[in-house]
C-alpha cells in the first residue's frame, strides 16, 4: 500500500490498522486443513455405481476453495460390510478425520454408523436405504433422495403420469432392494393398490428369463424394477430380447451412463428412470460445466451419484472454509447450514437426510441421453 508522504499519524494509523487486523485471517484462511478419507466400493458388483461416488469426490476436492487444504486417501470397501468397517477404523486411526466420504451401499453404511457414531465423525453418503437415516445417528449425512422421497418419485409418476395399475415388481435382495420395495409397497397400498407380482434377485443372477416369465404370467401394464446397476441393464436387455413390450420405470441404476453403455439405444425404449439428477440431460450453466470437466478429467460420463457426492463434498469443503475443520464443528455445519448445490438445495430435515427433490428421465429408443420427464420435490 503506497502512504502519501505527508499524511498526519492518525491517518497512518487508521491505513495501517485494518490492514494488520486482516493479515492473521488471511494466514488462518490459508492454512485451514481438514482429513476426509474417501472409503467407497470400486470393485465388486457396486463398482460403476462406486467409481461414481469416488469421482464426484475427487472432482470436488479438486474445485475446493483456495483457504481449504484437504487430505482424501481412497480406500476400496468392496462390497462386503467387514470391508467398510475395517475402512473407516483404519482412517479413523491414522489421525484426526474431519468428515469421511461413505460408502453407498446400504449393508455398508449400516455397518459404519456404530463406528462413527463412537467415534464421532460425520458420514456423507448417497446411498438410498431408507434405514441409514432412522437410526437415530447425528453423524450420518446422505445427500442422494431417500428412498421415502425416491420411491415416492417413483410411484407417483407410475400412478399419475403413466395412469398404471397392475404392477410387477422386481427388486434386489440387498438392504437396497429390501428398503425401495417396502417402500414401493407401501405406497401402492395407500393408493389402494398392490403388486400383481413381486420377484427378489440375488445380485448374481445373469438369467433373467425365469422373472420375465414370471412377469408375463401375471400379466401387467408396467415393470417396476428396484435393482442395482448390473442386475437393471441385463433385465432390460433380456426383456426387449423377450419383446416383453411394456414400460419400465426404473430405480436410479438405469440412471447411470455407465449402466445405459451396456445397451442398444433400441433395448432402451420405453425405460424410465428416478434419480436425483441427469448431468448429461444439462439443465444449468454449473451442471454443463460440471458435464465437462467431469468428462476431462475420467474420460466418460458422470451420473446423479457422482453430482450428489459433488454437492455432498463441496458443502464440506464450504464449511471447512468457513471454520469448520473439526469432526464436531462439521456435524453442527452440515446438520444447521443449507447449500445451494448442482442438483438441489440441500439441508438436513433433522435426521440427516440432505436431498429433498427427485427426477425421472426417460429414454426415446434413439439415444442413450434421456430427457428430464418430471421433477418432484
Amino acid at each position: 500500500m503506497k502512504i502519501p508522504y505527508l499524511l498526519p499519524g492518525r491517518r497512518i494509523a487508521a491505513i495501517i490498522a485494518p490492514a494488520l487486523l486482516a493479515a492473521p485471517l488471511v494466514a488462518m484462511a490459508q492454512t485451514s486443513q481438514i482429513v476426509m478419507p474417501i472409503l467407497v466400493p470400486i470393485t465388486g458388483f457396486l463398482s460403476l455405481e462406486g467409481t461414481s461416488q469416488r469421482n464426484g469426490a475427487l472432482l470436488a476436492i479438486k474445485n475446493a476453495p483456495a483457504s481449504v487444504k484437504v487430505t482424501a486417501e481412497v480406500t476400496d470397501t468392496g462390497t462386503s460390510p467387514e470391508g467398510a468397517t475395517t475402512a473407516l477404523e483404519r482412517a479413523l486411526s491414522r489421525g484426526k478425520v474431519t468428515a469421511v466420504t461413505a460408502s453407498m451401499l446400504g449393508t455398508q453404511m449400516l455397518a459404519m454408523l456404530p463406528i462413527a457414531m463412537e467415534e464421532k465423525v460425520p458420514l456423507a453418503t448417497v446411498s438410498g436405504t431408507a434405514d441409514i437415516t432412522e437410526k437415530n445417528n447425528p453423524y450420518v449425512f446422505r445427500f442422494f433422495p431417500g428412498d421415502a422421497v425416491a420411491k415416492g418419485a417413483h410411484v407417483r409418476y407410475v400412478l399419475e403420469t403413466l395412469g398404471k395399475k397392475r404392477v410387477a415388481l422386481v427388486y434386489q435382495t440387498t438392504a437396497y432392494g429390501q428398503s425401495g420395495r417396502r417402500h414401493i409397497v407401501e405406497l401402492l397400498k395407500k393408493a389402494g393398490l398392490a403388486p400383481v407380482m413381486e420377484e427378489a434377485l440375488d445380485v448374481s443372477v445373469k438369467d433373467m428369463s425365469p422373472v420375465i416369465g414370471k412377469v408375463q404370467a401375471a400379466n401387467p401394464d408396467v415393470i417396476m424394477l428396484h435393482l442395482h446397476g448390473g442386475p437393471s441393464a441385463l433385465f432390460v436387455k433380456q426383456a426387449a430380447a423377450s419383446r416383453l413390450d411394456l414400460p419400465v420405470v426404473s430405480g436410479s441404476g438405469m440412471s447411470q451412463p455407465s449402466t445405459v453403455a451396456l445397451l442398444e439405444p433400441a433395448e432402451l425404449k420405453g425405460v424410465c428412470a428416478e434419480t436425483n439428477a441427469s448431468p448429461i440431460a444439462g439443465g444449468s450453466p454449473e451442471m454443463e460445466k460440471f458435464l465437462s470437466q467431469y468428462r476431462q478429467e475420467f474420460k466418460t460420463d458422470p451420473d446423479g451419484f457422482a453430482v450428489g457426492q459433488y454437492d455432498a463434498t463441496a458443502m464440506i469443503l464450504d464449511a471447512a472454509s468457513h471454520g469448520a475443520t473439526t469432526a464436531e464443528e462439521m456435524r453442527k455445519s452440515l446438520s444447521s447450514g443449507s447449500f445451494k448445490g448442482l442438483a438441489m438445495t440441500y439441508k438436513s430435515d433433522g435426521r440427516g437426510n440432505m436431498a429433498h427433490s427427485a427426477v425421472i428421465i426417460c429414454y426415446d429408443g434413439t439415444s442413450r441421453t434421456p430427457k428430464i420427464a418430471r421433477r418432484f420435490d
